[in-house]
């Protein structure tokens, strides 16, 4: 799931990592600095007229590329570079996002709707750095961009280091970080948009505690076979083969496999009553069709990605509806042969964030029961055991 490095995009990007250098950088935007600075970092508008020279970076989560950049919309992508130097340049493309800056794994600055254009990291040791920005926002109204890394004639290029392990994490608006750094249930849209922080969820603290990269697949509102609400939008596994929300551009799936895929569903198609003109005459017809439709993903995601592990999370619900639901989807894919697979509960969750979602304890909670499930089993990363 990583490629090497190279001087310009071709084709599309890996699902994780893939080291991709871009050139035609233009001026414009401003920066708003937080979070604990690295040496005496600060980020800033960059002048046009700065000579620069391409920085190769790896990205990870689901992008496609042209000539001028990497457009995105699923949540979760980063972009990671290293080099040596005082500064580090990076061109932000159109769409609303929110981007954590981080030089040496210290937070440096954020951008909350930052204007297209060129922005610097300056102030910097002239030493050895890692240059990190994760796009933390949630994009299902359009999608963003990025423009690249770049260094003026004082930087040199570095090499960014392989991670051995990937996870993938699919799911809705619990695995997307929803309101996540809010801590109380009522919210503006304004708000919900604003505190939506995927590195906060429990996909990127999980991969962190283990070093691996990872994807995020996920989209609030949606579900197996029924959306929040009864929405008529494309369900998650209806969503998953495409690289963006159009249903038109499919993602390339063809360059490797994470060593484990975690999946949490099933909330939004279990947590509001039917509604007339729904395809389903009664909660048990619901149940029948989120369960077929449950075990043909599972499939699906096995035949996509080989050996990998999978593990199926069940979040509360009334009257563990979620659980039995996902508990027969387990036993149905074993019975079929499926062996590489575990059932886990989140356990009670507090769900005090914006709109009664996971709080950042509930998500270091879920985290804790994901990686005290890999603690105790780490021959799944070798794609053995459990």
């Amino acid at each position: 799931m990583q490629s090497s490095s190279s001087n310009s995009l071709s084709g599309a990007p890996r699902p994780n990592r893939r080291a991709v250098a871009l050139g035609g950088l233009a001026a414009a935007g401003a920066a708003a600095l937080a979070g604990p600075a690295a040496a005496q970092a600060r980020v800033e508008r960059a002048s046009p007229g700065v000579a620069l020279t391409p920085l190769p970076f790896v990205v990870g989560g689901r992008v496609i590329s042209d000539a001028a950049g990497l457009t995105y919309q699923w949540p979760g992508v980063y972009f990671e570079a290293a080099f040596t130097g005082g500064s580090v340049f990076f061109r932000v493309g159109d769409g609303a996002q929110i981007l954590h800056l981080l030089i040496d794994d210290r937070r440096v600055g954020e951008l909350v709707r930052p204007a297209a254009g060129l922005y610097r990291i300056a102030g910097l040791d002239r030493a050895a750095h890692h240059v990190r920005i994760d796009v933390v926002s949630e994009h299902q109204a359009g999608p963003a961009r990025f423009g690249g890394f770049a260094l003026d004639a004082d930087g040199v290029a570095g090499t960014s280091p392989r991670r051995a392990r990937r996870i993938e994490f699919i799911g809705d608006s619990h695995t997307v970080g929803y309101g996540a750094a809010l801590d109380r249930r009522a919210c503006t849209a304004e708000e919900v948009w604003a505190s939506t922080d995927n590195s906060l969820a429990f996909g990127p603290l999980t991969a962190r505690r283990y070093a691996a990269d990872y994807q995020i697949n996920a989209i609030s509102g949606r579900g197996v076979v029924r959306n929040y609400g009864g929405a008529p939008l494309p369900t998650l596994p209806q969503a998953y083969p495409y690289a963006l929300f159009d249903g038109a551009t499919r993602h390339d799936a063809s360059d490797g496999s994470p060593q484990v895929v975690v999946i949490d569903l099933g909330t939004n198609d279990f947590s509001t009553p039917l509604a007339g003109g729904e395809p389903w005459a009664s909660r048990e017809a619901l149940r029948a069709d989120f369960e077929a439709t449950y075990v043909r993903f599972v499939q699906m995601l096995r035949a996509r990605h080989g050996g990998a592990f999978l593990i199926l999370l069940t979040p509360p619900s009334a009257e563990d509806e979620i659980a039995v639901s996902v508990g027969r989807v387990a036993e149905r894919l074993k019975a079929a042969g499926e062996q590489r697979l575990a059932v886990l509960s989140t356990g009670p969750l507090a769900f005090t964030a914006c709109d009664w979602h996971p709080s950042r304890g509930d998500h270091q909670q879920i985290a804790g029961v994901l990686s005290a499930f890999l603690d105790a089993h780490p021959e799944v990363w070798s794609g053995t055991g459990a």
